[in-house]
């Protein structure tokens, strides 16, 4: 398929599967905002349901003491819970 006539959320999902990317990367990457990244992610997980791919996540870290526990892993916290340290990483997203 031409990649002129690919969806957006199509060319996403062939990047996943290329390589893990955070959503603030793919929103850079397909110019579009990260808010829609996250919307896209979370449907291209719905529709890996009925196939063999899966996604993955990989939770979001703190850089200073390497925290990883966080509540919700699809979303990027503002500091860590433990040493509130605010760099913190973004989660990232691959198909497998």
């Amino acid at each position: 398929m031409l990649e002129a006539s690919r969806t957006t959320r199509q060319r996403i999902a062939d990047q996943l599967r290329d390589e893990a990317m955070a959503a603030g990367t793919i929103a850079n990457e397909f110019e579009i905002q990260t808010s829609d990244a996250l919307t896209h992610v979370e449907h291209i997980s719905k529709s890996l349901e009925s196939t063999d791919e899966q996604l993955l996540v990989a939770p979001p870290e703190c850089e200073e003491c390497g925290f990883t526990d966080f509540d919700d892993l699809t979303n990027r916290p503002s500091r860590c819970p433990e040493c509130k340290c605010e760099a913190v990483s973004e989660p990232a997203y691959r198909i497998s």
